[in-house]
């Protein structure tokens, strides 16, 4: 269930609280007439099912409420009710299928704008994976993969794309072709440093690495690992079940390969740089079509799902 308080013009409260009355899967509904101070108005509140929330929250959004007031949207980890337990079973679908597509391009925001701590996470990602390589260690790869916080950005290309947000698709491909550049340069850095230092050296990396050879040798089977991670991350996102996101991050090598490029360069190793800088586009490219295939699915199925239950409706 979700939880929804809105602040409401005065003017403008039957209205909303007819939609919400007529709104399938929504019940505990609350009017405090007068209780806003700023903006000055109303508070409405009620409890919506998941399966149902993105409908009611863009006929808000219609309404104007955001504009002359306020939605906020709050997830409810227990609710005993049996009216709510009742809502839930009227609304369509299920509740951890259900798309909530305001909340998707808010969080997408948030993770795909270009900040010095997302460059910081990206920056250290990749230096963790540059340690990998040369100690041809598997485990640091994927902690690497781990700290990389480039999903983010990439899930924004997909919904900005899909939901037709130019400002959301620029500033995630901002971030994407700003952030690894930046990456690569400050890990080629590291590594000039890790030289002189004694750490590294051009034996280490020449040297054979039958553990982490994969990250700058892309065939048809690294597209297809990063498409199935691409559907997995969009699902996890725009579901109740964001825990597959670890899973997701450990199986494509966008850092990896970003970093096997950045030694590569250093080392003048074209070879392995060409081949490690088509890993990454092969990676970016494969969740991007993924991603955007998912959610136009999911943008499809809701809309028949709302389209059965329109007819079904008695008149």
């Amino acid at each position: 269930m979700l939880h929804l308080r809105m602040i409401v013009p005065q003017g403008d409260t039957d209205e909303v609280v007819s939609l919400v009355e007529g709104t399938v899967g929504a019940t505990h509904l609350a009017v405090l007439p007068g209780a806003a101070r700023s903006p000055r108005g109303d508070i409405v509140m009620c409890d919506v099912a998941r399966e149902a929330g993105d409908e009611l929250l863009r006929a808000l959004r219609r309404m104007g409420v955001a504009d002359a007031g306020s939605i906020a949207v709050e997830h409810i980890d227990l609710s005993l009710s049996a009216r709510a337990d009742k809502a839930e079973e009227e609304a369509p679908g299920e509740g951890a299928d259900a798309v909530l597509w305001e909340s998707l391009t808010d969080a997408t925001h948030e993770e795909s704008t270009l900040t010095a701590t997302y460059l910081a996470f990206l920056a250290l990602a990749t230096m963790l994976a540059a340690c990998g390589v040369m100690l041809d260690s598997a485990i640091l790869i994927v902690g690497a993969m781990v700290v990389g916080p480039e999903f983010g950005p990439l899930a924004g290309v997909c919904t900005g794309l899909v939901q037709r947000h130019a400002r959301l698709a620029r500033r995630s491909l901002i971030a994407l072709l700003v952030g690894f550049p930046v990456a690569m340069v400050l890990t080629g850095g590291f590594n000039y440093l890790m030289d002189v230092l004694g750490v590294f050296s051009v034996s280490d990396f020449t040297a054979p690495h039958p553990s982490t050879a994969f990250i700058w040798q892309p065939d048809a089977s690294s597209f297809v690992v990063a498409f199935l991670a691409g559907i997995a991350g969009i699902l996890s996102l725009t579901s109740a079940k964001s825990g597959a996101l670890v899973g997701v991050a450990i199986s494509v090598t966008t850092v990896p390969a970003a970093a096997n490029a950045a030694l590569a360069l250093s080392y003048g190793d074209y070879r392995e740089l060409w081949g490690s800088s088509a890993q990454l586009g092969v990676n970016l490219a494969g969740i991007v079509i993924a991603g955007v295939l998912t959610l136009l699915a999911q943008k499809g199925f809701w809309a028949m799902q709302r389209r059965r239950r329109s007819v079904s409706r008695p008149a």
